[in-house]
């Protein structure tokens, strides 16, 4: 799509699941990718997979070895930018993830704190650091990964479900803070979506995690990275809101059809 070409894109969290189909469909479309991640190893696999598919070069695609937790980390990793790659376009803030199903009061600080610390103050980081440049040019789009746990919670949610409500707020709030000007704010809210996510959430716990999705057919995370693109390829005076999107078998955070 030409509207893309070489347009700059941040993915954080890109090293897999939902970060990772973004990355895809989006240097599908010649987009310049700046893929960011804590696993090193993981991030340099996919940008060697893209080059391979699309045909692009190297110099399509910057990695950022990056924990979104780290504020001072992330002021320095966007603030060294080489100047190719500091007019961010599109900021997919994707890094996210969910520990543990405890009750909230016999829930884990460790967990709580990891959870807060990348699904709202590493957007916020990221936000802050990236969208003064985007509103200097009158140009830009944020599109922010929440969940419909962001508005149903869920025995067992407590906590997650708090940091996803907290993205649709902060959300909503961007997108009043930047009336004037140019810059879009969309937020794409998933239900189930099988990636890591479960795996993550049970610590590794991978029988745990599969036993999530059994009897359903999830989302996958190229589904959900098509309504990123889809918000992202709209025309310049359209703003996509919020997009909540679950699969046919799910109705609401706890009512699932288990096809046996």
């Amino acid at each position: 799509m030409l509207f893309l070409q070489n347009q700059i894109v941040l993915i954080t969290g890109a090293s897999s699941g939902i970060g990772a189909a973004c990355a895809t469909v989006f240097a599908s479309a010649g987009a310049k990718l700046i893929l960011a991640a804590r696993r090193q190893e993981r991030l340099q696999e996919l940008a060697d997979s893209l080059v391979e598919k699309y045909h692009s070069t190297s110099e399509q695609i910057h990695l950022l070895q990056l924990d979104v937790r780290d504020r001072s980390a992330v002021e320095s990793a966007i603030s060294s930018l080489p100047p190719a790659w500091s007019e961010i376009d599109i900021l997919i803030n994707n890094a996210g993830l969910s520990r543990g199903l405890d009750k909230l009061h016999e829930g884990e600080f460790a967990d709580w704190e990891e959870m807060i610390d990348t699904n709202i103050k590493g957007l916020l980081y990221l936000t802050r650091y990236v969208v003064p440049g985007m509103v200097s040019r009158d140009r830009g789009h944020v599109i922010n990964i929440g969940s419909i746990a962001g508005y149903q919670t869920y025995p067992g949610g407590n906590v997650y479900c708090g940091t996803k409500a907290a993205v649709r707020a902060i959300s909503e709030g961007l997108k009043q803070d930047l009336l004037g000007t140019s810059v879009k704010v969309s937020s794409v809210d998933p239900g189930m979506v099988e990636t890591e996510f479960s795996e993550v959430r049970f610590h590794g716990n991978t029988e745990r995690a599969n036993q999530v999705y059994q009897g359903v057919t999830p989302l996958t995370a190229a589904d959900v990275a098509d309504v990123v693109f889809f918000c992202a390829t709209r025309p310049s005076h359209v703003n996509i809101n919020q997009v909540i999107l679950m699969p046919v078998d799910q109705a609401s955070t706890i009512l699932v059809n288990r096809r046996r």
